[in-house]
């Protein structure tokens, strides 16, 4: 999986996916899920990069003192939207509002699609940003992403 990066605005996102076939109703189903986890962890704000006290203590992690002061004072990281993912022949698309999520919540994502597209449906590209040439985002970004469109159960 080639993974690229156009223009990004956390606040204004969109993710493309570029299947190697059409997706079927189960591989969009596989996709979709990835989406909703991944935000629901943004949502709660598990995308913090500023409150990593496990992953830069090293491996060494038994009897570790996890400061909950340090944790609390952190800064929120929180996403805040996203729309339903769509499809479009080969392509997939999905809106997201990341909020104040730190960077570390698109490694994650990549790395989700990218074990994903090893075991259950192979894709192509993924792309952080931008515009597809040839599926066009009607009027404003964000506006099209929500008008008419609740967005996630996980609003």
């Amino acid at each position: 999986m080639k993974v690229e990066f156009r223009e990004c605005d956390f606040f204004d996102l969109w993710i493309w996916l570029e299947f190697s076939t059409n997706p079927s109703a189960m591989e969009q189903q596989y996709v979709e899920e990835v989406f909703n986890s991944w935000f629901l962890l943004g949502k709660l704000g598990g995308f913090n990069a500023e409150n990593l006290q496990v992953q830069d203590t090293g491996l060494e992690i038994s009897y570790m003192d996890y400061d909950q002061d340090s944790a609390e004072s952190s800064f929120m990281a929180l996403m805040h939207n996203m729309s339903e993912p769509e499809y479009q022949g080969n392509w997939g698309r999905c809106w997201f509002d990341l909020g104040t999520s730190d960077a570390l919540a698109l490694d994650v994502l990549i790395n989700a699609f990218d074990q994903l597209s090893k075991d259950y449906v192979t894709i192509e590209r993924l792309i952080v940003g931008g515009e597809n040439s040839d599926w066009k985002i009607p009027g404003g970004k964000r506006s099209a992403a929500l008008d008419g469109n609740s967005g996630s159960d996980y609003n």
